[in-house]
């Protein structure tokens, strides 16, 4: 079977889209692995399957696969790829859509030019839950905190994933800390690596609003351009530390999100942009 997809990315965090009504795929663990592969494949993060759901509080669904094809709770980036595709493909109308993820629904707004093109979205990502971790311990127990400055701090977020937050000066460590913290016991489900540096407090920002430098190493993909809900982990890490208020620019290689944890509802907003690379088709 010809299986028609689209590569997109958001903020260069890039998966496979495909669309599961018409294409049902048997296997999408396997689909993932080996359409990710950079040399032999399309080439991407993930594959992502848009389909409708079957409770009527959402519009649609989504699955997502990493490249180790393990499934992942939700992504933020493919979210507003999702929002793209389906308003620009003409599969909906609405510029507001409940998307079903492994997460819970998540809340899409789409923003548009003049010439009816979905520019950025917002995404509700929900509310997120914290613990502070013992002082350090999983780098500790992996003689990791020599790389890192006394006085750094770490804190696992989730974001309806697990996000293990380390603010440290040196983001580019995230090549050697990222995979043998994934794996760490301390976090049951594995989980996704983020290191962050602060570029602009918000004492020095003309707004207010904190800049920070992200490097994450995803859970199932190693290191990507970009991850959604570890912007937004990033984002509610250093105000709850007291180092941002509720609003940050978080630059990562790929791109630039703008967060907001809302004080009213304690959501998280998440607003970017979202890239259609190419359309194409490939036998499974």
């Amino acid at each position: 079977m010809k299986v028609q997809f689209a590569k997109m990315h958001g903020c260069g965090n890039d998966y496979v889209y495909v669309d599961a009504s018409r294409f049902p795929i048997a296997d999408p663990g396997e689909a993932a692995r080996r359409w990710s592969d950079r040399h032999q494949g399309i080439g991407a993060d993930g594959l992502v399957l848009i389909d409708r759901p079957a409770p009527a509080d959402a519009d649609f669904s989504m699955r997502i696969f990493n490249a180790d094809g393990s499934e992942a709770m939700m992504c933020g980036n493919a979210c507003r790829c999702i929002a793209k595709y389906l308003y620009e493909r003409h599969l909906t109308t609405r510029t507001e859509l409940r998307l079903l993820t492994r997460a819970g629904v998540k809340v899409l707004k789409l923003h548009l030019d003049g010439d009816d093109r979905v520019t950025s979205v917002t995404v509700d990502m929900g509310q997120p839950a914290f613990s502070v971790l013992a002082q350090f311990e999983p780098l500790r127990a992996k003689g990791l905190t020599a790389m890192f400055a006394a006085g750094t701090q770490a804190v696992f977020v989730s974001m309806g994933n697990p996000h293990y937050v380390i603010f440290t000066d040196d983001v580019d460590r995230v090549a050697d800390v990222g995979p043998l913290l994934e794996r760490h016991p301390a976090f049951p489900e594995r989980c996704n690596i983020e290191l962050v540096r602060m570029v602009v407090p918000p004492a020095q920002a003309p707004d207010g609003v904190a800049t920070l430098r992200l490097r994450v190493w995803e859970r199932g993909s190693g290191i990507t351009q970009a991850c959604g809900t570890g912007a937004c982990a990033t984002a509610v890490a250093a105000c709850r530390l007291g180092l941002a208020s509720r609003r940050s620019l978080i630059v990562m290689d790929g791109g630039t999100l703008s967060i907001e944890w809302r004080e009213a509802d304690g959501h998280v907003g998440m607003t970017g942009p979202a890239e259609t690379v190419f359309d194409g088709e490939i036998e499974i």
